[in-house]
């Protein structure tokens, strides 16, 4: 057992979209990652996910079940978690650096059902 500092695992990285893994309990991660601009519209077929804000803010674009069109726009500021449930299409969005921890299952491709450029397959730990 150990405890964790997060400003100091978050101090140990700069880069953005690319979670680290800092804690694991019960097949969950605890995963902090930095964002800044736009990532890819997906969703996780098994898995839901939780967005909790350490710095600064993001809006999560959540497209509508009935109308892939049409989309949701929630912004998280510090303090604040959102919950993104199994099957959901969404897409974070920060227009500064934010700093965000994730709780997820291990199985959780930062992608979700999209492979592309920004997919983390194999993640570091700090």
């Amino acid at each position: 057992m150990e405890k964790i500092n997060i400003a100091d695992k978050l101090s140990q990285f700069s880069d953005y979209f690319n979670p680290r893994i800092a804690g694991e309990l019960n097949g969950q991660q605890v995963k902090l990652v930095k964002f800044k601009g736009e990532f890819v519209w997906h969703h996780h077929e098994h898995e839901d996910e939780l967005f909790y804000v350490i710095r600064g803010s993001f809006d999560m674009h959540l497209r509508s079940d009935n109308n892939p069109v049409s989309e949701e726009v929630i912004t998280i500021f510090p303090g604040e978690f959102i919950i993104i449930p199994r099957g959901k299409e969404h897409k974070p969005v920060a227009k500064e650096e934010v700093e965000i921890m994730l709780f997820e299952p291990a199985s959780t491709l930062n992608t979700g059902n999209q492979i592309n450029e920004m997919t983390k397959k194999e993640l570091k730990r700090i």
